[in-house]
């Protein structure tokens, strides 16, 4: 019976198929390397050659239809500058079917360092994954790396066949075979040879590669670091405290019995706002403050007047200044005989929105009963416009006119100058956001470290009146904000505490009391990126997991779309994230820097600067043990006078419930730096307000009283 014996052996080939069927169909990891979102990306194979930049790369990304698109055409003109990838990514991996999101782990996926461009360090460290999403529409996976990455260093992503697809079986390495490294165009075959030979890293890890994907990250320090060595080989003409009444009078006045009128330039008509400057704040300890005086010293202005630091080749390349600033200071000195080295001083920086016209006199006269000077100056873009003035009232004198400083113009043509208007890079280099505002105002903290250095002769006898070696920091939020990446490039600065500072800017906008502009940034983009409908027209949803939650699926149309905006927001703006300098503070300095002495102080709940964005500094620079806790919960829960939101502890003097705690948090710097970074008190002793270090593990969620 041919016939039958023939249809069971056709029968028996069918089954015995099956399984090679399936197998073929399985899921493997996307890999078409015309296109960003076709494969695992960051990838490398979006650069360039470049042998002048650090990493030996440029960004390379393609354009849309920029007709349609010209927001994401511009971000991408900003980012083809930079000479590597952010170093804390928003990796995508597109799946050709469904997995188990379960099954994603820092064990089934991975990254490994292959080590420093320039140094080979860091060479076989690994890290891990956070913050897990799954897009079901469009079958990507979506995390980030566990930790941040080192600068100019090439990583290589694995993906194992520990990752299993929505019917449980193991992830094909489906295009990743042994021809793998043969590639049929010259600009991807050299990609594939170097992708096929870091995929023989495997850390350790029980499952095999399957899919993987090589890229280079960016620069972070260059340009300061570079900018820095400039300063410290200058020597500038010391600090002119005749800045009175049109260069006649010199700035310095007793502080009992003062009284200043700060006339605030807000229009560009121009037109003013005059209040008086908080002279009670000095009372805080009754005649700590002996001194007010003002100065102005010349700054090197490396941003255009478009308010941006042109790109500058990260390995061979020089910042070059494109004009100087005359910046004006405000300095209080200690009550009291001076020491004959000079007062210790600390320099203070204030916060967004702020002036040194508004913070700093509230530390001024805690930091004096210790012997320490306060000194500070306007950031980029704050203070008002360069028209406003002081007037400096004692009686029985004549009043004496200081020009106040500020720093901000009518940027946007309508008229007024707000707050901060002028810290931000404008269109099309948007996506900028304020990162040069911040570098330029490092640059300017630095210049300034370098006038006292040179001396600073205050009242004119010949003599500097600061401690050239005993130079500190503290600053408050935005404050703690450049003030950590000063701390991370500056090497004459002997201590620092930065209050209430997190990065990065972007995650600070995007979690906390700031989000509206989060919002305003995504409707103002063409096409807009809105996708909840309500009558503000500026909210919406990116669906995007904090640390150590478990996986989300995605399900919010458009969430994925605002999300690799905030991510390229946040990559454009690396050099300027705090989160990005830490280790240079204490952990790993950069070359000819000494680690530091360092406190961080925050609030539990932050409402403004979220306690995610403050532990991701910690993390990077391995910093908990240095982290100082203020349990906002326990002083509200004990007295509902307390605010809600514990932002500006530091500096919440007025407020009678919350007085105490400021000035015990400003007596925990001034100890410290008293003790030139050695003692380090509990405010509260052993009662549960400060927890000195903070109790780990670090908090994570945003803890906001409702």
């Amino acid at each position: 019976m041919p016939g039958f014996h023939g249809r069971r052996l056709a029968t028996a080939l069918v089954f015995m198929s099956a399984p090679l069927v399936v197998l073929a169909a399985g899921v493997s990891v996307k890999f078409d390397l015309s296109n960003p979102d076709g494969s695992p990306f960051p990838t490398d194979r979006f650069t360039v050659r470049d042998w002048s930049q650090n990493t030996y790369r440029r960004v390379n990304l393609p354009k849309p239809n920029c007709a349609a698109r010209p927001s994401d055409c511009a971000d991408i003109e900003v980012l083809n500058t930079l000479d590597g990838f952010s170093t804390q990514p928003r990796i995508t991996v597109p799946f050709t079917g469904d997995i188990d999101v379960g099954s994603v782990n820092s064990d089934t996926v991975y990254l490994v360092n292959l080590g420093d461009t320039q140094t080979f360090e860091g060479i076989g460290q690994k890290v891990g994954i956070n913050q897990i999403l799954w897009d079901p529409a469009t079958r990507t996976l979506v995390f980030e790396p566990d930790a941040l990455l080192n600068q100019h260093s090439r990583y290589v992503l694995i993906i194992t066949d520990g990752v299993r697809d929505a019917s449980g079986k193991p992830i094909k390495s489906d295009g990743f075979g042994e021809e793998f490294g043969v590639g049929q165009d010259r600009d991807t075959s050299e990609y594939r040879r170097e992708l096929r030979d870091a995929m023989r890293t495997r850390q350790g890890s029980k499952y095999r590669p399957v899919a993987a994907s090589l890229f280079s990250t960016q620069s972070i320090t260059a340009d300061l670091y570079k900018i820095m060595r400039q300063i410290k080989q200058s020597r500038p003409a010391p600090a002119n405290f005749i800045v009175g009444n049109n260069g006649t009078v010199r700035a310095v006045f007793p502080a009992a019995g003062t009284n200043i009128q700060f006339n605030r330039q807000t229009g560009s008509a121009p037109s003013f706002t005059s209040s008086f400057l908080p002279t009670p704040a000095l009372n805080v300890i009754p005649g700590a403050v002996g001194q007010i005086a003002y100065g102005k010293f010349s700054s090197p202005d490396y941003q255009t007047p478009e308010k941006y630091i042109p790109a500058t080749a990260t390995l061979n390349g020089q910042p070059r200044p494109q004009g100087s600033s005359e910046l004006v200071f405000q300095l209080f000195l200690p009550a009291g005989p001076k020491p004959a080295t000079g007062w210790p001083v600390a320099i203070f920086g204030h916060g967004f929105t702020d002036s040194m016209y508004g913070a700093p006199w509230t530390v001024a006269s805690v930091f004096a009963a210790r012997g320490i000077a306060t000194l500070s100056i306007n950031v980029v873009g704050h203070g008002g416009g360069p028209l406003g003035s002081l007037t400096v009232l004692r009686s029985g004198t004549a009043p004496v006119v200081i020009n106040a400083g500020g720093r901000g113009y009518d940027q946007d043509g309508n008229g007024s100058i707000d707050s901060t208007e002028g810290v931000n890079a404008m269109p099309p280099r948007s996506v900028l956001n304020n990162r040069d505002g911040l570098r330029q105002t490092v640059v300017d903290l630095m210049q300034l470290v370098r006038e006292v250095e040179v001396g600073m002769d205050v009242d004119g006898d010949g003599s500097a009146d600061l401690d050239a070696q005993r130079i500190y920091y503290a600053g408050q939020s935005f404050g703690g904000i450049y003030g950590t990446m000063l701390l991370g490039v500056e090497p004459n600065i002997q201590a620092g505490v930065p209050n209430v500072g997190g990065g990065s800017i972007t995650e600070v906008a995007r979690l906390g009391g700031f989000r509206p502009l989060t919002g305003i940034s995504l409707a103002s983009r063409v096409p807009s990126l809105i996708n909840v409908a309500d009558s503000s027209g500026i909210a919406f949803n990116e669906n995007i997991p904090l640390r150590n939650q478990p996986p989300v699926i995605n399900n919010v149309p458009g969430a994925m779309e605002i999300a690799k905006v905030l991510d390229r927001s946040e990559w454009a703006q690396q050099s300027a994230n705090p989160v990005a300098y830490a280790a240079f503070i204490r952990k790993q300095p950069l070359p000819g820097n000494a680690a530091k002495p360092v406190l961080f102080q925050f609030g539990k709940g932050d409402q403004t600067v979220p306690n995610p964005t403050t532990t991701a500094i910690l993390r990077a620079g391995d910093l908990a043990d240095r982290a100082v806790l203020y349990r906002n919960d326990l002083a509200y829960a004990a007295n509902p006078a307390v605010p809600k939101n514990p932002h500006t502890f530091l500096t919440n003097i007025s407020v009678p419930a919350a007085a105490p705690y400021a000035i015990g948090a400003q007596q925990q710097i001034a100890e410290f730096f008293a003790s030139h970074g050695t003692n380090i008190i509990d405010p509260d002793g052993p009662g549960p307000i400060f927890e000195v270090p903070v109790k780990l593990p670090l908090p994570e969620e945003l803890n906001f009283i409702p």
